[in-house]
This record gives structure tokens, C-alpha cells and sequence, in this order.
């Protein structure tokens, strides 16, 4: 096998790595497990990033964000609508639906943009429209 062939054949298999760390991610959030899945798949100088905002940087400032989201609304759903592998990138199109403290139900579509690092999540960016955020479902 030539070099470029072997090279080919590495970056399939870490496409697939990738690709399978990316649905045992969405699997883990799908059931809840917010704060595991953020635990398992990121890494600890990772960063996150809302659409133009200043990123979140490290591990625990990552939990300690996602502590305050589900501190903040009674009921939290997350599902994947579709997502994409390529190479070290991938995205998701998360659809999340909560129920804020007055009981109003609301719904976030949104794509996560993310890039992985040896089996975990160095860079996440969170593209969404904010005024989702006010419309009730």
C-alpha cells in the first residue's frame, strides 16, 4: 500500500471514529444525560461558543453553564434532527425543547458546529436565531 493510500485509509477510519463518537454524543443527550455528555465528550480546554458571543473556556466552566441551563426551566428535550461527519468536523442539528419557569413551552433549532481532537470536542459553536427563545410552542 503507498503512503497516500495508507493516509486515505487512516483519515476513513478516523472519519468513522468521529462519526461514532457523534452519535454516542447524541445518544447521551437524547436520553438527558446533558452534564455526562459533556463529561465524555469534551475535553478539558475545550471551547463553546453561542453564535457571536465571547466562547465558554475549559471543562468546568462548560458544566457549570450547562448547571445553569437546566437549573433554569422545569423540563429539558433534546433530539437530533440530522447530523454530519467530515474528517474532524462535525455538525448537528439539535431541536431542544423546554419548559421555562412559568411553564411555558419553547423550542430551540439550532446547528452545533463541532471539532474534534483525539476522540473528544476542542471547539463547539452553536448557530441560532435568539428570538426562538420567546416564541412559545
Amino acid at each position: 500500500m503507498s503512503s497516500t493510500q495508507a493516509s486515505h485509509a487512516a483519515g476513513k477510519d478516523h472519519t468513522a471514529t468521529v462519526r461514532e463518537r457523534t452519535a454516542e454524543l447524541i445518544r447521551l443527550v437524547e436520553a438527558g444525560k446533558f452534564l455526562e455528555a459533556i463529561e465524555r465528550f469534551y475535553r478539558d480546554d475545550a471551547l463553546m461558543q453561542e453564535n457571536d458571543a465571547s466562547p465558554r473556556r475549559g471543562l468546568a466552566a462548560l458544566l457549570e453553564n450547562e448547571r445553569k441551563v437546566l437549573a433554569s426551566v422545569r423540563e429539558m428535550r433534546g433530539r437530533a434532527e440530522s447530523y454530519l461527519v467530515d474528517g474532524d468536523r462535525s455538525a448537528i442539528n439539535w431541536v431542544f425543547e423546554y419548559i421555562d419557569p412559568a411553564g411555558i413551552r419553547r423550542r430551540l433549532n439550532e446547528i452545533a458546529y463541532q471539532e474534534w481532537r483525539d476522540g473528544k470536542i476542542c471547539a463547539e459553536k452553536f448557530f441560532y436565531d435568539p428570538g426562538q427563545r420567546k416564541a412559545e410552542v
